[in-house]
């Protein structure tokens, strides 16, 4: 029996760019897989990284998801015009997992309907003074 292999790290980004915006826009991996013709099994896989997304698939997928091709590559492993060489791009994996969570998700939606820059910028003041600097949760 064959190694089972793993999947490219471009790949498995991808596939979590498809599913973070996916759920940002409340849509089930079963409606998806409708819009593209795919199974919600086929939505798995492409989410998980497992099977790579073909280019015209990709495009279809970002028409269906309202997004740019380019949103999917954002901080992509590999993708030296997004990274300065300190590995900020190394974080993009736990960005995503955070906006991936219900918590996260639930921040994202309600912060995006705040239409007032000032508002928002408090907002995230807010968010910075409750947290410690250490990294530590505020009590």
């Amino acid at each position: 029996m064959a190694p089972k292999k793993t999947p490219n790290p471009v790949d498995v980004h991808v596939g979590s760019r498809v599913r973070m915006r996916r759920m940002m826009l409340s849509m089930s991996q079963e409606r998806l897989g409708e819009q593209l013709g795919v199974t919600f099994q086929q939505v798995q896989k492409y989410e998980k990284g497992s099977n790579r997304i073909g280019a015209s698939r990709l495009q279809e997928i970002a028409r269906v998801l309202q997004v740019p091709v380019a949103f999917f590559f954002e901080d992509a492993p590999g993708d030296t015009n997004t990274a300065s060489g300190f590995g900020e791009s190394q974080s993009s994996g736990f960005v995503t997992d955070f906006l991936t969570s219900s918590e996260g998700l639930s921040l994202n939606r309600a912060f995006v309907r705040i239409g007032d820059a000032t508002v928002r910028r408090r907002v995230i003041e807010l968010v910075e003074a409750l947290a410690d600097k250490d990294g530590k949760p505020a009590r």
